[in-house]
């Protein structure tokens, strides 16, 4: 499973690569502007992100540049109308790793990112923190302080995502469809006994817990 950014303002296109990637097993997060991209790029760490040329306030192209000079060493792959041999240079000396000319078949898009992210990397994830919790997503270790915490995955992939997430509040359908997006038999009562186990798990101060409930409206880490 990897955590994957998916820049496009062509929803429809989105909604279809969003669901061959989970289908895959891969954490998707998309967005439609540049201004939503460069705020998760800052935030959050990811295994590859696909990446259109052209944005309704930004180019790929100044999007990619902006990213690697800033030292992200995530893979990048472009996605593109434009099909000339000069364009395919200039993406790929802005720093992108491949480059996928529309209209494209989705499965193509799938090779080349398992092939992306089968390279060798210096750097994957780094570990995810929060006061004295560290969730390592290499490795699947959490932490509290010296402690190891023993998680079962959907606690783990819960965690991870509040961690990737900090201080922004989400619904329990929020939740379903971002942590429990494949599985068909998930509730809203999985969501909150997950949330009730994660808890009793991690949390060390009943007065200011890390997970909190935000009422009537769902739950936020807060760091």
């Amino acid at each position: 499973m990897a955590k994957l950014l998916l820049v496009d303002d062509d929803e429809d296109l989105v909604s279809v690569i969003e669901k061959v990637l989970t289908d895959e097993k891969h954490v998707v997060d998309k967005v439609h502007t540049g201004s939503e991209a460069r705020a998760y790029l800052e935030g959050v760490p990811y295994d590859l992100i696909v990446l259109d040329w052209s944005l309704p306030d930004a180019t790929g192209l100044e999007l990619c540049l902006e990213y690697r000079a800033a030292g992200g060493k995530t893979p990048i792959i472009f996605l593109t109308g434009h099909d000339q041999i000069t364009d395919k240079m200039t993406g790929l000396d802005a720093g992108a790793d491949d480059y996928l000319t529309k209209p494209f078949a989705v499965g193509e898009l799938v090779a080349r990112i398992r092939a992306l992210l089968r390279r060798p990397v210096q750097v994957r994830n780094k570990t995810l923190s929060a006061r004295d919790l560290n969730l390592d997503p290499i490795t699947h270790v959490v932490k509290r302080g010296n402690i190891d915490v023993k998680l079962y995955p959907k606690e783990f992939s819960l965690l991870e995502h509040f961690l990737l997430h900090p201080n922004q509040v989400f619904s329990v359908d929020d939740l379903l469809d971002r942590v429990w997006k494949t599985d068909a038999d998930a509730s809203i009562e999985t969501v909150r006994m997950t949330i009730m186990r994660l808890r009793q798990k991690i949390e060390t101060d009943e007065k200011n817990p890390l997970i909190q409930t935000i009422r009537g409206v769902g739950y936020r880490l807060q760091p």
